[in-house]
């Protein structure tokens, strides 16, 4: 007899990680244009934690299951797919639903993985996606800019570090402790600053001969971006990737006159809902950066999936280094 339910986490309503249930539910269907997965590895993110939490900017009808990033192999086609079939892996990004043993993905947001590359650093991609989105389509970073990363412990940090190298820039990143630095530096930073001493300004001028930071990359936001605008180079862009922090902060729109510089949004979900084929595109050469290892994923955590609140827990509390993936084993 086939599969007709599968295990998942549903969040009934907005609070924290550990007030979620694991559920047997019915075996979602692929529809139109989507593929169903098998999930083998599926990655946690810091917005997972704001969604369940009701502070992102998008909040799904109850009961939902959360998840956006998964690896797997596919199960079923809907109508209209080609190129896909039952039996490949793949990486998707899927609309919520990788907390779970089966999730549905758009195909046109499902790549194939070589053989060569293994489910669990593929279950990390949407990081890279973010860090693709900021620094070479919203920022043009160059060869030889200086790219400023604050929390380059964390996955977007990590992803855009590793980016920064990719376009050979010169990265600089900030962090909270020394693990993480030098996490930071074995990502590829030249330099890395304590963020919680706000001389890191100053260091930053120092080290760019003056200049500042041609393109910085905050998903802080608080006073992170405040000081930011203080060590920002001449024309260069200020990305505004997420509020970490807490705090929402604003701008004095003289600065940006006075300074020459832009506040740069990034926004992967929307951008890529405006684009079309932009995600497509994206996560067919971030497979292929994968398996030549141009970027490489550090998972400093692992967790089954009745484990997955103590990894959103993990994450809230600053414990991971990287990224952190829910396996099937």
């Amino acid at each position: 007899m086939p599969e007709t339910r599968h295990r998942a986490w549903q969040v009934d309503a907005f609070g924290e990680p550990e007030q979620m249930t694991l559920r047997d539910v019915p075996l979602p269907d692929p529809g139109p244009g989507q593929v169903r997965i098998r999930n083998r590895a599926a990655g946690l993110n810091f917005f997972d934690l704001l969604l369940i939490q009701g502070k992102y900017q998008a909040r799904p009808a109850f009961p939902f299951t959360p998840g956006s990033e998964v690896a797997g192999v596919v199960d079923g086609v809907g109508a209209g797919v080609g190129g896909l079939a039952p039996g490949d892996r793949v990486a998707a990004f899927v609309e919520g639903g990788s907390y779970g043993e089966y999730s549905v993905a758009p195909a046109a947001r499902t790549a194939r993985l070589p053989e060569a590359v293994d489910f669990t650093p593929a279950a990390c991609l949407l990081v890279y996606q973010t860090s693709y989105l900021a620094l070479r389509t919203r920022a043009s970073l160059q060869a030889s800019e200086w790219l400023l990363v604050h929390a380059g412990a964390s996955g977007v940090g990590m992803a855009a570090i590793q980016l920064g190298r990719v376009l050979d820039a010169r990265v600089i990143a900030t962090a909270g402790s020394r693990e993480k630095l030098d996490f930071c530096l074995a990502q590829g930073a030249a330099h890395a600053l304590e963020s919680s001493d706000p001389s890191w300004v100053d260091r930053v001028k120092q080290i760019t001969g003056g200049r500042g930071a041609d393109v910085i990359y905050d998903p802080v936001g608080g006073d992170i971006f405040d000081l930011s605008t203080k060590c920002i180079a001449g024309e260069g862009r200020l990305l505004v990737v997420g509020f970490a922090s807490g705090r929402i902060p604003s701008l004095a729109a003289n600065r940006l006159l006075l300074k020459d510089f832009s506040a740069v949004g990034v926004y992967w979900g929307g951008y890529s809902a405006r684009h079309p084929d932009y995600a497509a595109a994206t996560h067919r050469e971030l497979v292929e950066m994968l398996r030549d290892g141009r970027i490489r994923p550090v998972i400093s955590k692992t967790y089954g999936l009745p484990e997955a609140p103590a990894g959103l827990r993990a994450l809230a509390d600053r414990r991971v280094l990287g990224k952190a993936v829910l396996l099937w084993r």
